[in-house]
């Protein structure tokens, strides 16, 4: 019994239970029935390719004198030879395999953009380019269930950074021809057609910032910290309205003078638009803006309320002498001191 104790003592086995005959005990009794093969090379205790830890046992197979076969004690199925320079790979071999899984990885990057420049880009240029076009009367018919999936799709193929880029782009050339159609607009309409323009681009960040959403949240928001409508709105305030805000202002301001010159709801789009894209624009006309948007002005002074009271007679003598009278005063009910 201690004989056995001492026998089994001097096998071991590795992490995955392949049991290594070590001892001189064992060699000599597999040398002694290896005798008639005198070609044989000394059994070497090789892992079971693919054995999971602590399922598969690998005995060693006898029956083939140009190497060493293993067998699967739970499934009896023999495994493919292995020989030892198998187990010993040289390190230029493995320099050779990470060399070609870098290569593959090049390729098909560089097939996923070839993808993206051919299939993905062109669909949605179309689309962006209809939704930028149209008027807010207009219905055009755009899939936006598949520019959602298109967009979707560039960004979990990591093309979330050069989607970016030709997005911008592409807005900014629309915006530099609008522009241009600006410049080429006489004074008399100058105003209604920057209300045009600023109007049909709002729109059409209504529909176009939606169907970005993935794009704003996994890379504008997440990356850039910053949000994909203030983006598109300050391409606008770079490319358009700065470029005509010396050119508008006096427009407006002429325009605020004489009353219905230009339509109220256009002076007031016009105003609180150029205020909503640049706050500072507000003091190149304080009396224009302050009609239109709170708090432009100083708070009103307790002391000043006689000259509050004179400004507002004025205005009202202003616009009775330009044909707006007060109307028909007779239903009035009289004062007490009348």
């Amino acid at each position: 019994m201690e004989a056995m104790e001492d026998d089994s003592s001097n096998i071991k086995d590795d992490h995955n239970h392949n049991y290594c005959a070590s001892s001189s005990k064992v060699r000599s009794c597999l040398s002694s029935q290896l005798s008639d093969a005198t070609t044989v090379p000394q059994p070497v205790c090789l892992p079971v390719p693919g054995g999971e830890p602590g399922t598969r046992r690998g005995k060693v197979w006898s029956g083939n004198p140009g190497g060493s076969k293993f067998m699967d004690s739970d499934s009896g199925s023999e495994s493919s030879e292995v020989s030892e320079t198998d187990c010993a790979a040289p390190p230029a071999a493995a320099e050779g395999k990470f060399t070609l899984d870098s290569t593959s990885k090049f390729l098909l990057n560089a097939m996923a953009v070839e993808d993206y420049r051919k299939n993905h880009w062109p669909n949605l240029e179309k689309a962006i380019d209809r939704l930028l076009i149209q008027n807010p009367t207009d219905h055009i018919s755009v899939s936006y269930a598949q520019i959602y999936s298109y967009v979707y799709k560039c960004v979990c193929q990591q093309h979330s950074e050069l989607l970016y880029n030709d997005l911008t782009l592409k807005i900014t050339s629309h915006l530099q021809q609008v522009s241009t159609h600006l410049q080429a607009s006489p004074p008399e309409n100058f105003i209604e057609n920057f209300n045009i323009a600023l109007t049909q681009y709002t729109v059409s960040l209504q529909c176009i910032v939606p169907v970005f959403m993935y794009l704003n949240k996994f890379y504008i928001e997440s990356k850039l910290n910053r949000d994909l409508r203030e983006d598109l709105m300050k391409l606008f305030a770079d490319h358009v309205a700065e470029k005509h805000v010396n050119t508008l202002m006096p427009l407006l301001i002429k325009a605020h003078s004489m009353p219905f010159q230009v339509q109220p709801s256009t002076m007031a789009s016009v105003v609180k638009g150029l205020y909503s894209l640049r706050p500072e624009w507000a003091q190149l006309a304080p009396a224009l803006f302050s009609g239109f948007i709170p708090q432009i002005n100083p708070p009103a002074v307790e002391s000043l309320l006689p000259d509050y009271a004179a400004h507002d007679q004025k205005l009202q003598m202003e616009l009775s002498m330009n044909g707006f009278p007060r109307g028909d005063q007779s239903r009035k009910r009289a004062s007490d001191d009348s």
